[in-house]
């Protein structure tokens, strides 16, 4: 890869990694219900799991979307439905001032997170390009970079908007305030199906 290759492809990793998604509004909605350290493990998933997703898309497994073309449809429909879900938990979910005992609630676990990574519409759209510009021979070791370099620009993308959630708790001081944030966060969570919903912008 060549060195002005790879700044490109840091720059894309950075970019889409940082900008607003489903994985970072969960994060920092985490971040904010459950603080840094019980949301460590998500982070870990997100980031791991998009490296592992990555691999195995390089290697050929989107070849089945070729194939199998109403695969696609079905990975779609999942993906709306599943984030549907996951915004209806949010909005819903027993809010409580952030000194108070905990009595409920639990944020994603590590293999949820990574395994959110194959019905996460941004996470097939980072791959998917990443693959096509950045390795286009499909080589075990030109994916293999490609995903080493997203694993390492990723977690402290991801980090920074758990870490803001948990900047956030002072200021969501009492349940009603954490109620309104959780709801926001659903329905911006909600707005990122936007692009699969309507993908050419009309």
């Amino acid at each position: 890869m060549t060195y002005e290759l790879f700044t490109a492809l840091l720059g894309f990793a950075f970019v889409s990694s940082i900008t607003p998604g489903p994985n970072n509004l969960m994060l920092m909605a985490s971040g904010a219900n459950f603080g840094l350290l019980r949301t460590v493990p998500h982070m870990l998933g997100v980031a791991l799991g998009f490296m592992l997703m990555i691999v195995l898309v390089g290697v050929g497994l989107v070849q089945l979307f070729d194939l199998f073309p109403v695969s696609h449809m079905i990975l779609k429909v999942f993906s709306v439905v599943y984030l549907v879900y996951l915004a209806v938990k949010i909005a819903t979910a027993t809010p409580k001032a952030p000194d108070a005992p905990e009595t409920g609630g639990v944020p994603m676990t590590f293999l949820q997170a990574a395994a959110f990574q194959w019905v996460n519409p941004k996470a097939w759209t980072m791959a998917l390009t990443a693959i096509t510009f950045y390795a286009p021979s499909q080589t075990l070791a030109a994916v293999g970079l490609v995903a080493v370099i997203f694993g390492l620009v990723n977690l402290p993308s991801v980090s920074s908007w758990t870490i803001l959630g948990q900047q956030m708790r002072r200021f969501l001081t009492n349940t009603a305030r954490l109620r309104a944030f959780n709801i926001i966060m659903a329905l911006l969570l909600i707005a990122t199906l936007y692009p699969i919903l309507f993908p050419s912008g009309a």
